[in-house]
């Protein structure tokens, strides 16, 4: 298994980062296309659609996707359709994470396929948006997740139940500790700060930008609202994780396919991006 894992990060990093770093953003959208796509066709399994519907579907995201990008919408502000993405992930996943994995099968399929759909569609444009205003802003974001991750698990690991009375949501993931979201939290200001003072300090030459994310928050807005704005965008990234360890859940899989040998599917891999990335944007363009 972790060979596994190992080769399979190889290969991604091997066409993911020359396609990140290219002068232009066109190579890094076409892959974050197949990406889509792929998730597409996963969404499809998850909800019991035939192999032909699946693969209607990664049509179907390909198709969207296509004409948006078609349509100039990767250079054109877009806050209304963050400001909607957004408030749809806020009130949406606190609506599913409340009615628990058996309130997903009462939901119509044709609900749960259109709503999945959106979603990839407005993550692609999210993501397309976020490589066109620049590498650092984009890197700002996943970093973002990243980090929320990454502390959320070893803060998980060390202290997990030790100051809260129960689980964060044990009947969807029961790892998940609510010390874990803290560490998160904490994990994730510690970042934007640091990232803030390093570039007002100029270390580092103009890696550490006013075009990222934190320094736009920061010079717009002030650091207390950069620090409330980036607890809030790791408390969404674990409703993103959430929302689809509800749907494996109730779909009765462990992985969302076996696309990435050793890490699963697409979905497992970006679930936690999925509102991150819009409302990130949201943010940025306020």
């Amino acid at each position: 298994m972790l060979k596994q894992r190992v080769i399979t990060a190889i290969v991604l990093l091997a066409v993911l980062l020359p396609a990140l770093f290219y002068k232009t953003p066109e190579p890094f959208c076409a892959v974050a296309l197949l990406l889509i796509a792929a998730g597409g066709w996963e969404w499809g399994r998850l909800n019991a659609c035939s192999p032909g519907a699946c693969l209607a579907l990664a049509a179907v995201c390909v198709g969207l996707c296509a004409l948006a990008w078609y349509g100039g919408l990767l250079a054109k502000p877009l806050p209304v359709l963050w400001a909607a993405a957004g408030a749809a992930w806020v009130l949406g996943g606190g609506w599913l994470l409340r009615n628990g994995v058996a309130g997903w099968p009462r939901i119509p399929k044709v609900v749960r396929l259109l709503g999945g759909l959106a979603a990839l569609l407005v993550a692609w444009l999210a993501v397309a948006q976020a490589r066109v205003a620049g590498i650092d802003f984009l890197l700002s974001v996943l970093l973002l997740v990243w980090v929320a991750d990454i502390f959320a698990y070893f803060a998980g690991r060390a202290l997990g139940g030790r100051f809260s009375r129960g689980k964060l949501a044990p009947s969807i993931s029961p790892g998940k500790s609510w010390e874990g979201v803290w560490g998160g939290m904490v994990g994730v200001v510690v970042l934007s700060l640091a990232w803030v003072w390093l570039g007002r300090a100029g270390i580092g030459g103009g890696f550490w930008a006013d075009t990222t994310l934190y320094s736009r928050l920061a010079d717009h807005h002030g650091i207390v609202v950069m620090v409330l704005a980036v607890i809030f965008l790791a408390a969404m990234s674990v409703v993103g994780d959430l929302v689809e360890s509800l749907i494996k859940r109730s779909a009765g899989v462990k992985d969302s396919s076996g696309l990435l040998p050793g890490h699963g599917g697409v979905l497992d891999r970006v679930d936690a991006l999925l509102p991150t990335l819009p409302l990130a944007m949201m943010l940025a363009t306020l």
